[in-house]
């Protein structure tokens, strides 16, 4: 993590080793890519994606893993996509993301895109 709070998403990566950086700037643009018209920012401390004046997600770089947080189980809407990321689960609400693999870019877009409608459906 970055020593002092960055003010920019760009300025938060920038603080990072190359490996981590070239691995949260694909994160950025596949949860950009999933969230169009997103607001992007910086709350608590790391890249926060904001939908409909609302945090939605937001995550983070550490020494050898990325962090997807606000990751809400998926278990009562899309049992299948809670079981293909349940090998990336860490803790209740958060995507633990291995620096030295490739990024599952197809799921992270998944998940984002999931959270989105998740946030968009009528509440019961």
């Amino acid at each position: 993590m970055p020593e002092q709070a960055a003010e920019s998403v760009e300025e938060y990566i920038a603080s990072f080793p190359p490996e981590v950086r070239r691995r949260l700037e694909e994160l950025r643009a596949l949860v950009r890519g999933a969230l169009p018209g997103a607001e992007e920012s910086i709350g608590y401390g790391m890249p926060t994606y904001s939908y409909d004046g609302r945090h939605l997600t937001f995550f983070a770089g550490w020494k050898s893993h990325l962090a997807l947080y606000a990751v809400h189980s998926f278990a009562g809407d899309d049992a299948r996509l809670e079981a293909d990321i349940a090998p990336y689960r860490s803790g209740k609400d958060t995507v633990k993301l291995p620096v030295k693999d490739e990024l599952p870019g197809e799921l992270i877009t998944r998940v984002v895109a999931a959270l989105r409608a998740k946030r968009n459906a009528p509440r019961a």
